[in-house]
């Protein structure tokens, strides 16, 4: 009974956003509503529910606040930054594919689905609509677990107790090999769309798969993760627009250097600030990461109310940006109460253990596809974070996994069911106006979460033996 009554909370979180009838602050308020019972029975005795609902709160705010800050940051940053449309362009795969990368790009530092929508744009104007447009928007959030900046690891490694270079570089292990199942997956889509992929042009694209993919697992490994998708991106992204579509005369540079000029801007100072090691932070909380100086929300607000200064349009650019942000702002910081809540009363703990003992020694292999359904129903890393990291840690611990092992999965997976959650589908589904579902979305990514599944079982299989 008592297991029953601590994993209600999310049981109904996940069936009101499942249902699409109830919003995301509503569904979050009547679960942090259903957690007062487990809450009760999982405190010490004489342990005040009262005092922990208000310290766990507070921290809650602590942490909620810095993924919120990055996020609106970066959608204001890309709307600041954002060059004229150009005219329409012929529809090829190979422009596809680039607009695709580009895409994952916009993401890195925007997060919010915002690279789908850009995607998208590129591939209507080329004329590729429908299901087969669909999922190639979809297939340029490939990026999420590292996107927006990376809110979402750091987050995950404040609830997890682990550093967040760690989860970037578990994440990175399943998810470089999973990239590789992803062209042939546009391959189909655009055969759809009436443009079918060439032999040469497929292994031109697998060619630059690889090289992300690789980027990805170097950059986990040795740069901050905040900018291992905007350098992995970065990096495969401009020299295949220099190879494939140069620029033609000095105009066409100036046009070019504006439209990167300020990304890599940004990415050089995100990287310089994480040099200066001894920064001044601010700490109010010993078990929690402190907020130093340097941190990623601070740099890039800094240099992206440089630019909106710079326009005429700045202020209302600004307050636009901002009215934009308190739904999805509201949503997140009360995902995350609900994580610190569930976490620090010991639900979490109390719950993997439950599921590690019913599962028995099949208890590992449920973390990718838990992680999966947070992100699906949640519709961000941060969302799948925020809701069950705590639980994945735990039922990590509990079947005897490596500590570092079950953060990172979860992070894979629950980015991989971000991409494709009922809100990016819908989103994606009301910009083509032509009649898509996200029944015909879905239908067409199953290659996509069935490679990410399987990729997520391996590390379950083979990470404790290579450690």
């Amino acid at each position: 009974m008592t297991t029953l009554v601590e994993a209600l909370p999310l049981v109904l979180l996940l069936g009101l956003l499942a249902s699409g009838r109830v919003a995301p602050v509503p569904a979050c308020l009547i679960a942090l509503a259903a957690t007062l019972p487990g809450l009760a029975l999982a405190l010490p005795e004489g342990a005040s529910l009262a005092r922990f609902l208000g310290t766990e709160t507070l921290r809650a705010a602590f942490l909620g606040v810095q993924p919120v800050a990055i996020l609106a940051g970066g959608l204001l940053f890309s709307l600041a930054v954002a060059p004229r449309a150009d005219a329409p362009v012929p529809a090829s795969p190979r422009r596809a594919y680039l607009m695709i990368l580009a895409g994952s790009f916009v993401e890195s530092v925007t997060g919010f689905a915002v690279g789908a929508v850009f995607a998208l744009g590129a591939l209507r104007a080329m004329g590729i609509r429908g299901a087969a447009g669909g999922i190639l928007a979809l297939l340029s959030l490939w990026l999420v677990p590292w996107g927006g900046l990376g809110p979402g690891l750091a987050l995950g490694a404040a609830l997890s107790g682990r550093p967040v270079a760690e989860i970037s570089l578990v994440t990175a292990l399943p998810h470089a090999a999973w990239m590789m199942c992803l062209p042939p997956v546009a391959w189909a889509a655009l055969a759809r769309a009436g443009l079918p992929v060439p032999a040469h042009e497929r292994a031109a694209q697998m060619g630059l798969q690889a090289a992300l993919a690789a980027l990805v697992l170097l950059a986990a490994r040795f740069l901050p993760a905040e900018t291992v998708a905007l350098v992995a991106s970065g990096a495969v992204l401009l020299p295949a627009l220099l190879h494939f579509a140069p620029p033609r005369d000095a105009a066409d540079w100036r046009r070019a250097l504006t439209a990167l000029g300020p990304w890599a801007l940004l990415s050089a100072l995100l990287l310089l600030a994480r040099s200066w090691h001894d920064a001044p932070s601010w700490k109010p909380y010993a078990d929690l990461p402190a907020l130093p100086v340097t941190h990623v929300a601070v740099v890039l607000w800094t240099v992206t109310l440089g630019f909106v200064a710079a326009r005429p349009d700045g202020a209302a650019l600004l307050r636009d940006t901002m009215r934009r942000m308190r739904r999805p702002a509201a949503a997140m910081m009360l995902y995350v109460l609900l994580g610190r809540w569930i976490a620090g009363s010991g639900v979490a703990t109390s719950l993997a253990v439950a599921i590690a003992g019913s599962l028995g020694p099949l208890a590992p292999y449920a973390i990718p596809p838990l992680g999966f359904l947070a992100g699906m129903v949640t519709g961000s890393n941060v969302g799948a974070t925020s809701s069950l990291m705590p639980v994945q840690a735990g039922l990590g611990l509990a079947a005897g996994l490596p500590p570092w092992l079950a953060p990172g999965l979860h992070n894979f997976a629950g980015s991989v069911g971000a991409m494709h959650s009922f809100a990016n589908t819908a989103l994606v589904c009301g910009l083509l106006a032509d009649g898509t579902r996200p029944a015909a979305l879905w239908r067409a990514a199953l290659p996509v979460i069935l490679s990410a599944m399987a990729a997520g079982w391996a590390a379950v299989a083979l990470l404790p033996r290579l450690a």
